[in-house]
This record gives structure tokens, sequence and C-alpha cells, in this order.
């Protein structure tokens, strides 16, 4: 949502207020630091060992609140959090109309990922404007009914947030030179490995099936695993357990975003079962292996970049192996094509909030007007 922040506040025709629920306390704070963005109301919902029941029901009650507070003319949400659903639920109660960034995401089974596929689908179904990344996105929105005058291609404003790092880490070598101090000493000589894992559907097993995986991968002896190792007890004791004695397996605490940029750049290969990773790579040009069984982003694995290996142990070492080991299979998937935008999706997402009529029935008229946005 930052490069959208910038673009609403810039323009002045909009009023734009930004509302975080902190869902997430850590990663939020130093993405608001880097982009310099404050936030205007902050509900601050965190809490220790908090489920989907408690993050749902703190952000739709403190959400009225606000919307109460503030009478917005429309949200905008983003992506498929449970922070999404509930602020748009809030939303449609207080008869607010809600735009979705990211729209159109799916992978038809409302159990993987879970629950973000259910939150999309939800979601679609409150908003009134949508804003998909893809035309496979779009088509994926009209073929459940949604009206073709309210969606707009846009391409994925992750790519916008990631050149902007980018730019900030190419102007400023002793900032890059510092990231790298405080990351592991990193063999040069070695291939570097970059893992990130966290899906909830993975904690059944999959998570341990993965990392067993990954330490087949480091007895190699010609590789370095680097895992930021999320803060969700269920993945970090997991890890700990399975990759925490093995010296070529680096666990560090969750990167902000700018090293985790930085590292990806670095690394020669990426393990994932993230969204945002698959989405970042291609534009690196690195090999995504995901470990997940479905993706909602399935652009990347038909242009080639990105291949879906779910968590079995021996899969996902063979597949690492062919790319580690056969230079060919490893610059087939390595070409930087990105099919997820040029950096301008936020550019187009102003443009067309500017120029869209609400439609019947809905609070507010016409654009522009007042906005709260909701993450």
């Amino acid at each position: 949502m930052a490069p959208i922040i910038h673009r609403l506040e810039a323009n002045p025709e909009i009023t734009s207020l930004v509302c975080v629920t902190a869902q997430h306390r850590q990663m939020l704070d130093q993405v608001m630091n880097l982009f310099a963005i404050r936030a205007d109301r902050d509900l601050d919902i965190m809490r220790d060992g908090q489920g989907l029941t408690w993050v749902t029901t703190a952000v739709l009650e403190r959400m009225a609140a606000v919307y109460a507070e503030l009478r917005p003319d429309r949200v905008l949400v983003q992506g498929d959090t449970t922070t999404t659903l509930a602020a748009s639920l809030a939303a449609f109660y207080a008869k607010v109309p809600v735009a979705h960034v990211e729209a159109g995401l799916r992978t038809g089974n409302v159990r993987s990922p879970w629950p973000e596929e259910m939150n999309r689908r939800l979601t679609t179904h409150i908003a009134d404007l949508h804003f998909p990344p893809t035309e496979a996105a779009r088509q994926n929105l009209l073929s459940e009914g949604i009206d073709p005058s309210r969606i707009v291609v846009t391409g994925n404003t992750v790519i916008d947030a990631l050149f902007h790092a980018i730019d900030i880490l190419d102007a400023d070598p002793a900032r890059k030179a510092a990231i790298d101090a405080q990351l592991p000493r990193l063999d040069p000589n070695k291939k570097l490995i970059l893992v990130t894992g966290h899906r909830r559907e993975n904690f059944d097993g999959g998570l341990e099936r993965v990392a067993h995986g990954l330490l087949r991968l480091a007895k190699r002896g010609d590789v370095e695993i680097v895992y930021p190792v999320h803060l969700n007890p269920n993945v970090r004791q997991v890890a700990e357990k399975v990759l925490g004695l093995h010296d070529a397996i680096h666990l560090i605490t969750p990167l902000d975003y700018l090293p985790f940029v930085h590292l990806m750049r670095r690394s020669d290969l990426i393990i994932t079962d993230s969204g945002g990773v698959q989405e970042e790579a291609p534009s690196l040009g690195k090999p995504v292996l995901v470990t997940r069984d479905t993706t909602e982003r399935p652009e990347a694995v038909e242009a080639g970049t990105v291949k879906l290996v779910g968590t079995d142990t021996a899969a996902l070492v063979a597949e690492a192996s062919i790319l580690l080991d056969d230079r060919r299979a490893y610059e087939q998937m390595s070409f930087a094509h990105n099919p997820y935008g040029d950096g301008r999706a936020a550019e187009r997402i102003v443009a067309a909030l500017l120029h869209t009529a609400s439609p019947p029935g809905n609070h507010g008229d016409i654009l522009p007007v007042p906005f709260v946005i909701a993450r």
C-alpha cells in the first residue's frame, strides 16, 4: 500500500488517511519507517498467541468505531489478510464503499492458502471496485459475476515498492554495506539459498518436511542457507528443532523489508511459501521454488520463473538439486521477467479512483472525495 499512500498524499484533490491494525506489529513498523508513512489511526490489536477469531473480531469492532468517527467516502484494502476481510466487512456495515487492491487472485481451493483464499473471495463480494494485478486475475473476477466496469487491471503495487527499495539500495552503498555487516558471514564460494515459510496450512507437518529437505541440501557442502524465521511459534519451534545445529544453515530473526530485498538480490535460489516473494523474485531474476501445492499467483509459474514443489522432502531436494547442479536449467528459470507489473500500479489505481463513480446506493457520489486506507 505504500506506493498508493504516497500517490494519494501528493494529490490535492484527495484527503487520505492511513489506518493500521498492527495485526503484525514488528513487521508493520519497519515498513512504515522505511516508506516514511505515518498512521492517522493505529488500532494496535496484536496480542501474544492471537488467533484468527481474535484478529477478526478486534478489527471488526475497532474499524467500526473509526468509520463512525471519520465517515469516509471510500475505504481501500489490500490483499488477503484477516485485516482486509474484517475491515471490508466493517465498511459494508457502515455503508462505506470498498476498493480492493490486489483483487482476483484465486487457487480454487478454499483451504489453500488458508484462510487467505476465503478472505479474498469474501472481500471480492463486499467491494464495489476491484484492482486486479493481471488479466488472469480479472478473468477470475468476471467468472464470479463481477461487473467488468468495476474492474481495472493495474499491475501489483508490490512491484512499485520493490523498485523503490532497489533505488534506495543502489543510491546508498554505505547503507548496503551496513546491511551486509548485520547478516551472517557468508562464504562467497558457496551458493546462497534464501528461505521463508509461514503458511498456516503447512503447520500440520508441512513445515517439518520442508525443514528436513533444507537439512539435506545443507549437507551437500556447496550451499549456505539463510532462513529468516517467522515469529509465529509454530514456525520457530520446527526450524530450531530440525535446523538449529547445522553450520551451513543460518536461522535469523525476520528481516526488515530493505535488508530482505538486499538478501533476495544476493541469493542464488529462493525457497518460499510467500505470495509476495513469488511476485518480487522474477524482477530480480531469481528462481523460486514454492513449498505449496497451489498458488493464487499462477502467472510466474506459467512464465517459468516459479515452480510449485509442495512440502514433500524428496521433491524439494530433487528440484533444488536440479537448479544447483544444472546450469542450463537454472538459466531457464532465472531470466528476469515479471508478469505482475512495471512499477506503475499505484499511479493507475489513483487515476481510476479519481474517475470512477460510486455505484447507486453506496455512500458517496463521485470521486475524488476523502479516503481512509485500511491495512
